[in-house]
């Protein structure tokens, strides 16, 4: 009796680590290919863009422009959902006098192709030259700004370009360590196979770098905000905001606003 309940343990152990090793895309892409709404429809002027990655993809892209832009605003967004989704964080950023060009990575939204560790490296580096060889916008005036997932994606970006400065809110320090931190009865470090090593990749960073993070975070904690932090080259700083991982920037209100206003005159929009 005793050897089977032993053997049965062992065979849900061992499917739990097949399903996280063969399932990990799933897990920690979530698209959605739904356009539910445009920056039309809260009141923003945009031109929509269709870039063409490095190996032959289209993905949709929105560029939004200020009147009097104190820079341009290069935004990756997390794992969830598309663009379309992102509008509020749309609307801030008009609202403080930035350009913002903001793209979906394959499988998203109406990009083709489907999500991987190494596709939204190739994706971020697509609406990068966009900027910079159609909209003509110099390095120095291009803000890289990543949430969550999208954090580990700028922070890549960052060390194979020339950005003025970036911007990581609610990022996580690496997916293994995420991993861990969710499934911490498997050896997620040896099951990884998308892993976004930002913690790493901090060291390469050369520009200014501001750290965006909840101490109230209800899904990456904010002691990765404050590693990534650390980590990083100065001139640096944190800005500790309010609520949760998907509210946060929202809830925070002018404390948000203020600590990205603050940080963009002092170190880009001088």
């Amino acid at each position: 009796m005793l050897t089977a309940i032993i053997i049965g343990v062992a065979l849900v152990y061992i499917g739990l680590g097949a399903l996280v090793f063969f399932m990990q895309s799933r897990l920690v892409f979530v698209p959605f290919r739904t356009i539910d709404a445009t920056p039309d429809d809260v009141g923003l002027p945009y031109k929509p863009v269709r870039l063409t990655t490095d190996d032959g993809l289209k993905l949709l892209a929105w560029f939004v422009p200020s009147e009097k832009p104190r820079a341009t605003v290069l935004f990756c967004h997390g794992n969830a959902g598309n663009i379309s989704h992102r509008l509020d964080t749309l609307h801030l950023l008009h609202k403080m006098h930035l350009n913002t060009f903001i793209f979906d990575y394959r499988g998203y939204g109406q990009s083709e192709g489907k999500p991987s560790e190494g596709g939204t490296y190739r994706d971020a580096m697509a609406a990068w030259h966009h900027l910079i060889n159609t909209e003509k916008i110099p390095p120095g005036q291009i803000i890289i700004f990543g949430r969550s997932l999208g954090g580990a994606v700028a922070a890549w970006l960052a060390t194979h370009t020339t950005p003025k400065a970036l911007i990581l809110e609610s990022t996580f320090t690496s997916v293994p360590d995420m991993g861990a931190k969710l499934y911490p009865f498997l050896p997620i470090r040896l099951l990884a196979r998308i892993r976004y090593p930002t913690l790493e990749r901090m060291a390469e960073v050369r520009c200014p770098v501001l750290v965006v993070h909840s101490p109230d975070d209800d899904i990456v904690p904010f002691a990765h905000g404050q590693r990534l932090f650390e980590a990083a080259r100065e001139p640096k700083e944190l800005l500790k905001i309010q609520g949760t991982h998907n509210e946060g920037f929202v809830s925070s209100g002018e404390l948000y606003t203020h600590g990205l206003d603050r940080f963009i005159t002092r170190h880009v929009a001088k």
